[in-house]
């Protein structure tokens, strides 16, 4: 049966008669809509197969074919395989390409090996398999902002995202630790606040650091690089500047934008730093100029300003900060904060795009046409919903990938609870308690990779995989219709060995493998009641 060797498991999937074998004369054709497509399943197939399989314009069977049947619905796709060779439909460019993918996963896992196999018989089983995703925005949120993930990293990572039909890149380019995005108007952003001195070592409050500089950042044209290759796999990436707090690295480099002005570096500890912009004119116009250039590299519509826990003691403090309020007649800490997000959520509206925030805007007014990511729970993506916002929900309990796997005593850096495989799979988007009016509000869902303590590629394996295999399968079928047990065999028997094919380096389902443990670096472990206490607190400000 095919079902069982496909993952995300589609929608149907039932065997054939017959089957295809992948020979010297197989060509794939495709319209010229699709040429990209095809140039890439081209590109997919040869180097295990060693075949040339050139892409023409005209079907010729037996063959690979790739057609556009706009009836099946956005990112939906049909394939079906036999003697006859391989036809798949989508009803638009992303739904061909997930029916490539699939078609790739007919094959054996060596398809995904690098360079050619000559003692495999490369042919693709009768199948007929028909799909479509139930939520919109399937995402994952990668922090290259604590460590800096090389261009080439980044690539690789989108092509995992794609192997695994996710379609949303959230790419979190800018934090107190680091800037890693260049702004040609403001060139001091990545000159210093693209590197730190060092780096802190696990999640304690001691001064142990790793004594060595940590930096890089991605020219405009690695940035154009990404959105294009991203493009060319159904995947559109999101990009977030955090502000007004998490803005440390812009301080470092530009004093004037902090509310004391005094000359910092680039925040070397985890955590949230005290320092926040200052609400001066001059701080939106700067942040508005940097959004200019952000939003001619990224063209989607979401994107993100941040908007996380932003501390307000320098705010309270700062008599001009008061006196700014009290001329804009803001009541308080919180509702200025709320004017702050509302100045950028207007400049990014009159471009026609529309803002990406953390929960903790709902503790202010929001302007029409804002998206929330609901992280701190659910209770962010239930308030958004009742309030009339679209939401992404990535609650942190059941998507955080950087907490730890399990409650083994080797996982590296264990920080807060246990978010297992299970906890992955069992995800839904869509919290209890909404109205079905509510409830279409929730674009979808999206797992959150925080890299504090993921400082190589390595690691961010480690902590991803196998667990983004399991969202990414809630987040395609949807809520019902889902067997762990089913999914851990699937996981394990036919996608793993893929993973092994591309060199993935995923966490065993025995736990942390010698070397990707850390060795008396100390994380920071809660319970379930303590997080959900902790929680509690941090979410009492949101308005409901």
């Amino acid at each position: 049966m095919t079902a069982p060797m496909m993952l995300p498991r589609p929608v149907t999937a039932r065997p054939a008669p017959g089957e295809f074998p992948l020979d010297a004369a197989t060509t794939i054709s495709a319209p010229d809509a699709l040429a990209t497509t095809a140039a890439w399943l081209q590109s997919a197939l040869r180097p295990a197969t060693g075949l040339p399989l050139p892409v023409t314009g005209e079907e010729s069977r037996p063959g690979i074919s790739l057609t556009l049947r706009p009836e099946l619905g956005a990112e939906a796709y049909r394939l079906e395989s036999g003697p006859a060779g391989v036809r798949i439909e989508g009803g638009d460019a992303s739904g061909v390409f997930y029916g490539c993918q699939v078609l790739l996963q007919l094959l054996p896992p060596r398809i995904y090996r690098s360079s050619r196999i000559t003692d495999e018989r490369w042919t693709v089983p009768g199948a007929v398999v028909e799909d479509v995703p139930h939520y919109r925005w399937r995402g994952t949120m990668l922090d290259v902002a604590r460590h800096f993930l090389p261009k080439r990293e980044v690539l690789r990572f989108i092509d995992l995202m794609a192997m695994h039909r996710l379609n949303t890149l959230h790419l979190h380019l800018t934090d107190d630790q680091g800037w890693r995005v260049e702004i040609r108007r403001f060139p001091g952003l990545t000159e210093t606040g693209g590197w730190r001195g060092s780096s802190q070592l696990g999640s304690t409050d001691d001064d142990r650091t790793e004594g060595r500089p940590h930096g890089g950042y991605y020219t405009q044209d690695d940035i154009r690089e990404i959105v294009a290759h991203a493009a060319e796999r159904g995947i559109t990436v999101v990009p977030e500047i955090d502000v007004p707090g998490h803005s440390q690295a812009a301080i470092a480099a530009y004093p004037e934008l902090g509310v004391t002005g005094e000359q910092l570096p680039v925040m070397t500890r985890w955590g949230v730093s005290p320092h926040t912009l200052n609400t001066e004119e001059s701080t939106i116009d700067f942040f508005r100029e940097v959004l200019d250039e952000i939003m001619a590299l990224f063209p989607g519509t979401f994107i993100g300003v941040g908007g996380d826990e932003c501390p307000k003691d320098q705010w309270k403090a700062d008599p001009r900060t008061q006196e700014l309020m009290a001329e804009r007649g803001l009541a308080d800490e919180n509702a200025l904060q709320a004017w702050f997000i509302a100045r950028i959520a207007a400049h990014v509206a009159e471009r026609g795009r529309r803002v990406f925030g953390w929960d903790e805007i709902l503790e202010g007014e929001l302007p029409p046409g804002v998206v929330v990511a609901s992280w701190r729970g659910m209770t962010g993506a239930v308030t958004a919903a009742r309030r009339g916002f679209d939401v992404v929900s990535c609650p942190d309990d059941q998507v955080y990938l950087d907490y730890r796997q399990s409650e083994h005593p080797d996982e590296p850096i264990p920080v807060s609870v246990p978010v297992t495989l299970a906890d992955a799979y069992s995800f839904d988007p869509v919290p209890d308690g909404l109205t079905d009016e509510q409830a279409a509000r929730v674009l979808g869902g999206q797992a959150n990779l925080w890299t504090e303590h993921m400082d190589t590629p390595r690691m961010v394996d480690y902590y991803a995989f196998p667990r983004l295999c399991a969202v990414a399968e809630a987040l395609w079928r949807g809520p019902g219709h889902r067997d762990f047990e089913e999914f851990r065999t699937r996981l394990q028997d036919a996608h793993l060995p893929r993973l092994d094919a591309i060199g993935v380096e995923y966490r065993a389902r025995t736990g942390p493998l010698p070397w990707q443990t850390r060795p008396g670096i100390l994380g920071a472990p809660a319970t379930r009641a303590d997080r959900e206490a902790h929680m509690n607190r941090r979410v009492a400000a949101i308005r409901s």
